[in-house]
């Protein structure tokens, strides 16, 4: 009875030390966010394990344990009407607001989920309805309040593809719904249509606003850009931000590194000197 006692004493003094990491006083619910990187960095590590067994890419198992944790199907409700398609051959989720006689057109919101370009939805081999689930409740509650169209663009992830397919995914899904005729099938106003991201689905949602705004070909345009902490540079890892945030739960900075890493198709090797800054000169 007492080993058990002083093994349990041993177990949770170990499973605190791997859980708690410091944080400032300003974090609201500390705890739950020691837990979630406690969770996360569970699974990048039994992901690595399996990727050095050979059994499969470190992404793509992380990918499959964060995505068992919240597998859902599309859902539609009283005030939200939830399809998936595909737009030019890039699957897509849509979100449809409740129609109001004063408002026959609706606003509509193109959304890119983040996940490092490589995480945040379901593989490819899984069925359409068990994708982009993970942003549901954020484009659920933007259709109902906005009285809005949103389409969540599932576009391919590393390391199936890698940059800049990921950009070319986003680009064709939405240049084949900003034409005339699928703006009119969804009731959607042409004069009102933003392009939105969060972290690497913000650097994909700038990098298609860039595109769009040179692109003479397009009788509708974006009207609005709304970037949430999105990813735009690799070059210079020492700003302001990247130092007050480099042991950050989560993502601290060595593994936002990695991540860019991944996108391009590099080697782990240059990790280390990219965080130093040594992938670029002085003069850059």
């Amino acid at each position: 009875m007492r080993s058990s006692c002083v093994l349990l004493t041993a177990l949770v003094a170990l499973a605190a030390y791997y859980v708690y990491i410091p944080l400032p006083g300003s974090v609201s619910d500390p705890w739950k966010l020691m837990l979630l990187d406690a969770t996360f960095r569970g699974a990048q590590q039994v992901s690595n394990l399996i990727h050095y067994l050979g059994l499969s890419h470190h992404l793509l198992a992380l990918n499959f344990i964060i995505v068992s944790f919240g597998k859902k199907s599309a859902w539609s409700s009283a005030q939200v009407k939830v399809t998936d398609t595909d737009f030019d051959g890039v699957e897509v989720r849509v979100f449809e607001g409740p129609p109001k006689p004063e408002e026959p057109l609706k606003r509509s919101v193109v959304y890119i989920h983040g996940g490092g370009w490589a995480l945040a939805s379901a593989s490819a081999s899984w069925s359409p309805s068990d994708e982009i689930r993970y942003y549901d409740e954020l484009c659920t509650a933007m259709a109902e309040e906005l009285n809005a169209v949103i389409v969540s663009i599932e576009y391919r992830l590393v390391p199936k593809v890698y940059f800049p397919e990921q950009i070319h995914d986003v680009v064709r899904a939405t240049k084949y719904f900003l034409k005339p005729e699928v703006l009119q099938k969804y009731m959607v106003d042409p004069g009102r249509i933003c392009i939105s991201g969060d972290s690497a689905g913000g650097n994909l949602a700038a990098a298609l606003g860039q595109q769009f705004t040179q692109d003479a070909s397009l009788k509708n345009k974006l009207k609005l850009q709304a970037l949430i902490y999105p990813v735009l540079q690799a070059l210079d890892f020492n700003t302001p931000s990247y130092q007050q945030n480099v042991n950050t739960p989560i993502l601290p900075r060595y593994v936002m590194v990695k991540y860019w890493v991944d996108y391009f198709k590099g080697n782990y090797d240059f990790v280390q000197a990219m965080i130093v800054n040594n992938h670029t000169s002085l003069d850059v």
